[in-house]
């Protein structure tokens, strides 16, 4: 399941997976997968795929620091949770089942982490506020404690955002 998580991406702000790596989990050529798709276009609104653009190519590019993109000659397109979803009706075959339903996993796990991540900031703020509002004279070990406080908000903060389109993973 793992080594779907590392295939979602965050792009304009959205989980998706790229077209490429789909095809390559079905077991089918990108050309292939995409020529479904299109047969199928009605089933794929602008919020289940869309194509990229030059600049967010460009960032993924520079973002995986490879060369294996080679010559793409057209814009690859990416797949939301319910694309992927859908991409099940339209590439019907054993693996196709088997590949979505593990696709599918991996996105309820995404899920479930970041939700997690989300109560544990919760806890820890609750935790902090408790800590500060106590009638305690602020000593060394008192000094110690804010700052793991400070700490472990410091590495749950997200990223900073940069100009540029929000392209990149959330998950290693």
């Amino acid at each position: 399941m793992f080594r779907f998580l590392r295939k979602i991406l965050v792009i304009r702000g959205k989980r998706v997976m790229l077209d490429r790596d789909l095809a390559m989990l079905y077991g089918v050529p990108v050309k292939r997968l995409n020529e479904q798709v299109k047969r199928n276009i009605l089933r794929f609104p602008d919020d289940f795929m869309y194509r990229l653009t030059r600049e967010e190519v460009a960032n993924l590019k520079s973002h995986f620091a490879t060369s294996s993109w080679g010559g793409i000659r057209k814009l690859p397109y990416v797949f939301t949770e319910q694309g992927v979803a859908m991409l099940s009706s339209v590439l019907n075959s054993e693996r196709a089942i088997e590949v979505n339903i593990a696709i599918m996993r991996a996105f309820v796990r995404l899920r479930e982490i970041l939700l997690t991540h989300t109560d544990l900031a919760a806890k820890i703020e609750a935790s902090e506020l408790k800590y500060k509002n106590h009638d305690m004279k602020f000593d060394e070990h008192d000094k110690h404690i804010a700052a793991i406080f400070e700490a472990i908000k410091q590495l749950m903060a997200p990223p900073p955002v940069p100009d540029k389109p929000k392209i990149g993973f959330h998950i290693n």
